[in-house]
């Protein structure tokens, strides 16, 4: 069975394997497990090593090959996906010499928050775009794409590809009202109805009920899925902005039990203002 680790204390017990300073990704160390070597850690686009060494693969074992498609002619995204959004900082995604347009407001609200208040570090949702850093596994047909995540709550994403339009006046929740939609290859989800309760990062980004997201998925072969995500949310930023992030298939893996809320200590020993954990 999985340790029942929070992400923060996987961040520490990932400084302890050296992966650097530009690994801002969790590690776990099952008891079972071999050393580990840290120059096989994966480090997907947005710059987060492979946190999950449970299921370590060298760099050049993501597979190569042609985007697979459906029946219909769609590129198919079934599999189990890993990494594809931010884990320790927002700005993981931006294009070089981009900033994040926070407004005044939030900064000041980001500047007070604590680490160990972190919603994703107390066994809630992740919302969107942030990916918890464990597996994911993608599922469609034709009315929904469903996104299923081992992380956390084992918590799950549904998206209608049905025609159907957002509700007028949507209950604010933590994944949002999700309607999906293609623009060729790529699948376009168009995402409102967020509660204001999720952080975009261990950092604090925040955002208020007007976030408002679509995210663009391309399958850019076998083994890559790309997701350029914009966020769109007046009451924090100034301006929309677009990250992007890469997910590497992880193929001939299941997703296995994850109970962060049974015996969850870590939070309540998390002192000091949020932000990406320090090297001890």
């Amino acid at each position: 069975m999985k340790p029942n680790l929070s992400v923060p204390s996987l961040l520490a017990m990932a400084s302890v394997f050296a992966v650097g300073a530009a690994a801002q990704a969790p590690a776990t160390a099952p008891a079972k497990s071999s050393a580990l070597n840290p120059a096989e850690l994966t480090a997907p686009a947005g710059g987060s090593a492979n946190p999950d060494t449970r299921r370590v693969r060298p760099r050049d074992t993501t597979p190569h090959g042609p985007t697979p498609r459906l029946a219909d002619g769609h590129p198919d995204f079934s599999g189990v996906w890993q990494g594809g959004g931010p884990v320790g900082d927002l700005a993981q995604g931006l294009a070089p010499g981009e900033t994040i347009p926070l407004l005044p407001a939030a900064k000041a609200l980001m500047d007070k928050r604590e680490s160990k208040d972190d919603p994703e570090a107390n066994c809630l949702p992740t919302g969107i775009p942030r990916i918890a850093p464990y597996p994911w596994r993608m599922v469609q047909d034709a009315t929904h794409v469903y996104f299923l995540f081992e992380g956390n709550i084992h918590s799950f994403r549904q998206v209608f590809m049905d025609g159907r339009k957002h509700p007028d006046d949507p209950d604010p929740t933590w994944y949002g009202h999700s309607i999906g939609s293609w623009d060729g290859d790529t699948l376009v989800i168009d995402t409102v109805g967020f509660n204001d309760k999720f952080w975009f990062d261990f950092r604090g980004h925040p955002h208020t009920e007007q976030l408002h997201t679509i995210e663009r998925y391309t399958r850019k072969d076998l083994g890559t899925l790309e997701n350029k995500v914009t966020i769109i949310d007046p009451g924090d930023y100034s301006k929309p902005f677009t990250l992007t992030f890469t997910a590497r298939l992880r193929p001939n893996e299941e997703l296995m039990e994850y109970i962060c809320q049974e015996n969850q200590q870590d939070a309540q020993h998390m002192h000091g203002s949020a932000g990406l954990p320090q090297n001890p």
